[in-house]
C-alpha cells in the first residue's frame, strides 16, 4: 500500500494563484487559515471541505490541490488523486515533490508503468529524495523487478539514515513505518539471495562443508549475526571472516614464496631507485588532498608529511606505464600467488615515507588479506617501524614481513632520509582454496552492488 506522508512534508513550494479582488482575497485567506487550523488539529474532513472551497475559487492553489490529493489517496480514490496531482505537476513541472505526489497516486491507481517513469523523473531531479526511492522500490517490486526494487529500497534506507531518518520509530513518520520496515526486510532477504547465488556454484564444486566459514562471513557482513572477534583489537572496516587464527603479524613461513621474493631485493631496489631518481610516476598514497584534510591521517613535526606510492596495481587495476618502467619487478610480482579480485585487489606499490613522516593509527578493510612488506631502503637503526595491535616491528632491508591490517596500526620514519618498501596484498594464509575462490567472487559482487547503489568503494 502506498505510504501517505503529511501534506506539510510533501507540499511543493512556489504556488501559482489567480488574481483576486480585495474582498475575495480576504475571504480566501480566512478559508485558508481555517483549512490549516483544521488540518493541524486533526480534523481532515473539515480541512478538506475548506481546501475544496479554496480550489474552487483558485484552481491554481497548489496547497489546496495537494491536500485534496492526499485525502483522495487516504480514502482510496486513486484516480481522483491522480487528476489533482496532475494539476499540481502542471503548475510546478520541475518540482520533485510534485512528481513524488503524482507517482504515488499513479501507483495507487495501478498505473505502474507511468508511476515508475514519474518517480524516476523525481529522483533524477532530486537524488536524495529517499521517499521517492521508497515509492519506486514498491512499484518495481509490484512489477516483478526484484533486483530493481532491492537497489531502490537500499538507496532509500541508506539516504534516509544518512539524513538522520528511519533509524528508529522516533525518526520515521508513523504513516511510513510499516513500509520502511517492509523495505528493510526485503533488503535483508534479497541481498542474502543475491550474494548467496554468487557462491552457489562454488558450493556445488567444493561441497557445503568447505564454505561454512564463508557463509558465516556473509551473514556477519549483512548484519544477520554479530561478529565474534577472537581478538578485540581486530576490527575490520568492511568484511570480517570468522574462524581464522588471529595475530597482528603472520609467521613468514606461512608464505612459502617469501624466501624467493626476498632474493629479488637487490634487483627490485635497482629499478625502484631508477624510478625514484626521475621523480615521476609517484603519487600520494591517500590521494590528492589539502593539508588540513590529512589531519588524523599523516603527521610530520619537521614539515609537510609525505606518503607516496609508485603503483603497479591499485584496486586490481594495472598501472602499465609503471610496470614497463620496472619490468623485472613487474615479472616477479606477477609470479606471486597474491590476492586478485576484480576491481579490488591486488594493491602493489613502492611505498615511500619521507623523513619524519608518521602514518597515524588506522584499520584496514578485511582480515581475508595479509599485507606484505619487502623493505628496500630503511634509514638508520630502529628508526622506521610499523606497530600493529600495539606490537612494533622494525623493518630490515631485504626481510619481508606480513601483518593483519585490521588491527589498528601505524607507521613512522624517524630517520633522516626516505624509507621505501614494496607494499602488496596477499591472501590470509589460513584461508583454504575453496574459501579464496568464493571470496574472489563474493567481494567482486559486493563491489558491483555498492557501485550500483552509489555507495563508497570497499577499499581503504
Amino acid at each position: 500500500m502506498a505510504v501517505v506522508v503529511s501534506a506539510a512534508a510533501t507540499t511543493p513550494t512556489r504556488p501559482t494563484r489567480m488574481t483576486q479582488s480585495p474582498a475575495s482575497a480576504a475571504s480566501l485567506a480566512d478559508t485558508l487559515a481555517l483549512a490549516r487550523r483544521a488540518r493541524e488539529q486533526g480534523r481532515p474532513q473539515e480541512a478538506a471541505a475548506a481546501y475544496a472551497r479554496i480550489a474552487d475559487a483558485d484552481p491554481a492553489h497548489v496547497e489546496a490541490l495537494s491536500f485534496l490529493g492526499m485525502r483522495a489517496l487516504a480514502e482510496n480514490r486513486a484516480e481522483q488523486a491522480v487528476a489533482l496531482y496532475e494539476r499540481v505537476h502542471a503548475l510546478l513541472p520541475d518540482d520533485a515533490s510534485a512528481l513524488l505526489q503524482l507517482g504515488t497516486a499513479l501507483a495507487a491507481a495501478d498505473r505502474l508503468e507511468e508511476a515508475q517513469r514519474v518517480l524516476q523523473d523525481a529522483i533524477a531531479r532530486t537524488p536524495e529524495l529517499f521517499v521517492a526511492r521508497l515509492r519506486l522500490g514498491q512499484v518495481l517490486e509490484r512489477r516483478g523487478d526484484a533486483h530493481g526494487a532491492l537497489v531502490q529500497y537500499y538507496r532509500a534506507i541508506i539516504d534516509a539514515q544518512n539524513q538522520g531518518r528511519w533509524l528508529n520509530d522516533a525518526t520515521t513518520h508513523p504513516n511510513a513505518r510499516a513500509a520502511v520496515q517492509r523495505a528493510m526486510t526485503f533488503v535483508d532477504v534479497e541481498r542474502l539471495r543475491l550474494f548467496d547465488d554468487v557462491i552457489a556454484p562454488i558450493r556445488e564444486r567444493y561441497g557445503r562443508d568447505e564454505l561454512g566459514r564463508v557463509e558465516r562471513c556473509l551473514s556477519v557482513y549483512l548484519h544477520l549475526e554479530p561478529p565474534e572477534y577472537a581478538d578485540p583489537r581486530q576490527q575490520p572496516k568492511f568484511l570480517y571472516f570468522p574462524g581464522l587464527p588471529t595475530h597482528p603479524f603472520f609467521p613468514t613461513e606461512l608464505f612459502p614464496w617469501v624466501e624467493a621474493f626476498e632474493a629479488e631485493t637487490a634487483a627490485i631496489r635497482t629499478e625502484m631507485l631508477a624510478a625514484l631518481a626521475t621523480d615521476s610516476g609517484f603519487e600520494p598514497f591517500l590521494g590528492h588532498h589539502k593539508p588540513e584534510d590529512l589531519r588524523g591521517l599523516l603527521h610530520n613535526e619537521r614539515g609537510a608529511p609525505a606518503w607516496n606510492a609508485f603503483f603497479f596495481y591499485r584496486h586490481g587495476q594495472p598501472f602499465e606505464e609503471n610496470r614497463q618502467r620496472c619490468p623485472h619487478t613487474a615479472a616477479v610480482l606477477d609470479s606471486l600467488p597474491l590476492a586478485r579480485i576484480r576491481d579490488h585487489a591486488p594493491e602493489i606499490c613502492f611505498s615511500v615515507l619521507t623523513a619524519g613522516s608518521h602514518i597515524l593509527p588506522h584499520r584496514g578493510v578485511t582480515n581475508t588479506r595479509a599485507v606484505v612488506h619487502l623493505p628496500l631502503v630503511v634509514p638508520g637503526s630502529n628508526q622506521c617501524a610499523l606497530v600493529a595491535g600495539g606490537e612494533p616491528h622494525y623493518w630490515q632491508e631485504g626481510r619481508a614481513m606480513a601483518f593483519d591490517d585490521t588491527f589498528e596500526h601505524e607507521a613512522w620514519n624517524r630517520g633522516d632520509s626516505t624509507r621505501v618498501i614494496v607494499l602488496m596484498d596477499a591472501w590470509n594464509p589460513y584461508l583454504t582454496e575453496a574459501e579464496r575462490t568464493a571470496l574472489t567472487e563474493l567481494i567482486a559482487a559486493i563491489g558491483d552492488f555498492n557501485r550500483e547503489t552509489e555507495q563508497p568503494p570497499l577499499t581503504e
